[in-house]
């Protein structure tokens, strides 16, 4: 719902992100603004957030406002992010995402403890390690490499098999980075390092926020109490 507090929280951040004043529409529907300072996507790129049943799209470009804004008003926001439905309107020539955005509060968390966690500096060497050990795309895909807090870490013996952190956002937003080598996924430890993050995150009176485009990191999600609230979906228009 639109007066849904968390929903409002989320919101407040995109749109501090977009870098001109603009708003999700209070009847749904979509906002379209110019805006060279975005970060809702890449330089030069066209960002899409949709939170509930509103969204709110920056063009980088005037030459391409007209097209986007003509494009995407009056589609359903479920829509927004679907890289098929936005080539059949417009000359789509890279996709980044969609990737889902949940946010959880305290009332909505359900921590995780059946795992031990260490907790050392987000710039300890077995983080790097445990980067090095996993394939590039997941590597990137998983942001541990740029978090701003403390990494916590579950081990096998001596080696960091599993571990979490979160950059801070603007909007007081923890953003979380969760990696877990890939021959011990499915054994609970993802949930466990990321558990002890986002209770860190919110004792720091943080929002955490999970984006996230892998099925399996959605469940990890959804298992802590994060609630998926909406998609972000980036696109460079061709010539």
């Amino acid at each position: 719902m639109v007066d849904d507090a968390l929903l409002a929280r989320a919101r407040e951040v995109w749109r501090e992100m977009a870098g001109v004043p603009m708003a999700f529409p209070a009847d749904g529907g979509v906002d379209v603004a110019i805006s060279d300072r975005s970060q809702l996507c890449p330089p030069g790129w066209v960002g899409i957030v949709t939170l509930g049943n509103a969204a709110i799209v920056t063009v980088s470009a005037d030459r391409w406002a007209g097209s986007v804004r003509t494009a995407l008003l009056g589609l359903p926001v479920e829509v927004l992010t679907d890289p098929d439905r936005l080539r059949a309107l417009l000359p789509v020539a890279e996709v980044l995402g969609p990737a889902s955005l949940a946010y959880l509060d305290d009332g909505d968390f359900r921590a995780a403890g059946f795992h031990t966690v260490d907790v050392v500096p987000g710039d300890h060497p077995d983080l790097a390690r445990l980067l090095a050990s996993v394939p590039v795309d997941d590597a990137d895909e998983c942001g541990l490499a740029d978090i701003t807090s403390p990494a916590f870490v579950a081990r096998h013996g001596d080696d960091v098999v599993a571990a979490a952190g979160y950059r801070h956002w603007p909007g007081s937003v923890a953003h979380m980075c969760v990696l877990t080598e890939p021959a011990r996924r499915g054994r609970g430890l993802a949930r466990a390092v990321a558990s002890a993050a986002v209770a860190d995150g919110l004792a720091n009176h943080l929002l955490p926020q999970w984006r996230a485009r892998p099925e399996p990191s959605r469940r990890v999600a959804q298992a802590l109490g994060f609630r998926q609230l909406g998609a972000q979906l980036s696109i460079r228009i061709g010539p």
